[in-house]
Order: C-alpha cells, then structure tokens, then sequence
C-alpha cells in the first residue's frame, strides 16, 4: 500500500477533524503514527447550525479508517477588526520557541516585522517556521506552547504598525 502526498493530506485533514487520539498506520514501506492530545470542548451554543455529516474520501484498499463525525474547532475569543488574526496554517503542534529552554520568538508586546519567525509548528517530525505578514505589535497569544492546533485556528494577535 502506497499513500500519495494528496493522500495523506486529506487523511490528515479528516483526523483532525474527528476527535480520533491516536491512529497507527503500517503499510509495506512505510509507518505512520499519529497521536494527539486534544482539550476539552467547549459546550455548543443553543442556536449553533448542525453540522453536514462528513464525506467520505476514496483510499487505496486497506483496512477501514473509522470516520466520526467532525467536532469544531473551540470558539475563538471575538474578532476585533482592527487586529490582524495570525492563524495555523495546518494541524500541527505549536512552539513559542526553537528548543526548550531557549527564549520565545515573540512576546505580547513584541515589535515584529513582515517575515519575522513567531513560531514553529510541527507537523509529522518536520518544523515548520510560521512567519509574520504584517508588521506590528504583538497584543495576543492564544496558544500554550507545545499545544496541538487545528488548520485556521487564531494563535495571535498583531496590532498593524
């Protein structure tokens, strides 16, 4: 069994969906591990839409993957349209440094410029730098280091200079 690059992808993206913890995948050339800690859900508001059940994606043939149905993501703190919203690019593990012990990228109150290193997000053993957009003034980090995030999910907030 062969897994291509879109995949895999899409593979990813249904598991971070779904409130899977742990999947374990072996096929003849290859194994993959995933595993996550994923916090407590927040409980759905009253007048919240239901959610379409999800759609299934075609595989190669191999065992079944159970498919749940997709939890959303927590509710972020309200927007405030003069802020600009850094959010995760992937499902990933965020880091507010480059190793433990090392100093942060960026503080609340840190000046940042566009291409500036805020975190590193780790998806799959690879570290992926995240970078600035926008300069500014860090006000906002929603995210504990070494906390799993989901794809869009807000990590903070920069006050355009």
């Amino acid at each position: 069994m062969q897994l291509s690059h879109d995949q895999l992808q899409k593979l990813l993206t249904l598991l971070g969906d779904s409130d899977i913890q742990e999947l374990k995948l072996e096929g003849d050339d290859f194994r993959l591990e995933v595993r996550r800690n994923l916090p407590a859900a927040a409980p759905a508001p009253m007048f919240q839409a239901a959610a379409a059940p999800p759609q299934a994606i075609p595989m190669p043939a191999a065992a079944p993957l159970p498919v749940t149905p997709s939890v959303p993501p927590p509710a972020a703190v309200s927007s405030r349209s003069d802020l600009h919203e850094v959010t995760a690019p992937m499902v990933a593990t965020f880091y507010r440094s480059s190793a433990p012990g090392e100093g942060a990228f960026v503080e609340v109150g840190s000046r940042i410029k566009v291409g500036q290193v805020v975190c590193i997000l780790e998806a799959m053993k690879l570290m992926n730098e995240l970078e600035a957009e926008v300069a500014g003034e860090v006000v906002e980090i929603l995210v504990e280091n070494g906390t799993p995030v989901e794809f869009g999910q807000v990590l903070m907030r920069v006050r355009p200079a």
